[in-house]
């Protein structure tokens, strides 16, 4: 599996519009940071998880002309406000676009996306979107996906199991049932807001210390502030744990 990190950053992204801090005016390009999304390439297949507001800039980058799915970790608006930039990936393959995630998650689109599944204006486009709600593991082709229920603040969201690939963001606690299924991976990928705590992320030390607890062969860490400044906190971190950046392609051992 090829795993692309199109975007590692915050709800705002870094650059933070209006600030001149170190990271957000640093000539490294590593802390420029779109909102947090990957694709997977596997078997021929390319499955995107979440479509921010920076999807369009992403996929252009990353020169996708085709998605076999989408895949969301929960609807806040960092996560989901590209969806209706899909419209062009529906007019090329003439087919409309499977989006998995939990009842709640798909829910949200659907209400804010409404105008997606109604018919309003005559000759208009819009997403075609085939809401697909996921609460058991569940297969892409022969690609084994395990949807795992973990915490953002008090909101329910969903990290995902694909292979021996796990990819959690923006969650606070990951419960007990979360962590058993990510034993054995080759690729952790998990969200570490900043160094102090917050509410609703993991700090960087929460983040290494699950880390720690289920030991993954590399991780990486995503969903980061301009509190993280590329080059000196990835010199302190741990053998086997790296700050991901965008435009990063690692190689997952399916």
């Amino acid at each position: 599996m090829e795993l692309t990190f199109l975007g590692t950053g915050t709800s705002m992204g870094v650059p933070v519009i209006g600030c001149d801090c170190a990271v957000c005016t640093s000539a490294d390009p590593r802390n420029r940071r779109l909102r947090t999304s990957a694709l997977l390439r596997v078997g021929g297949r390319q499955l995107l998880i979440d479509a921010g507001p920076d999807f369009r800039a992403q996929m252009l980058t990353a020169g996708v002309q085709h998605l076999d799915a989408l895949l969301l970790t929960h609807a806040h608006f960092d996560h989901v406000a590209g969806i209706d930039d899909l419209r062009p990936l529906n007019m090329r393959a003439r087919a409309s676009m499977p989006v998995y995630g939990s009842v709640a998650t798909l829910s949200a689109v659907r209400e804010r996306f409404s105008y997606a599944f109604t018919e309003t204006s005559d000759g208009s486009t819009r997403p075609a979107l085939e809401l697909c709600p996921i609460e058991e593991p569940f297969k892409l082709g022969e690609l084994a996906v395990t949807p795992l229920e973990v915490m953002h603040g008090t909101w329910k969201i969903t990290g995902y199991r694909i292979g021996r690939l796990g990819y959690v963001t923006d969650a606070s606690l990951l419960p007990p049932p979360a962590l058993a299924q990510l034993g054995g991976l080759d690729v952790l990928v998990l969200n570490a807001l900043r160094h102090e705590p917050h509410p609703t992320h993991l700090s960087v030390n929460q983040a290494l210390a699950v880390i720690a607890a289920l030991r993954p062969r590399r991780a990486l860490l995503v969903h980061m502030t301009h509190d993280i400044d590329h080059a000196s906190v990835s010199a302190a971190l741990p053998a086997g744990v790296e700050l991901a950046y965008d435009g990063l392609v690692i190689e997952v051992c399916a």
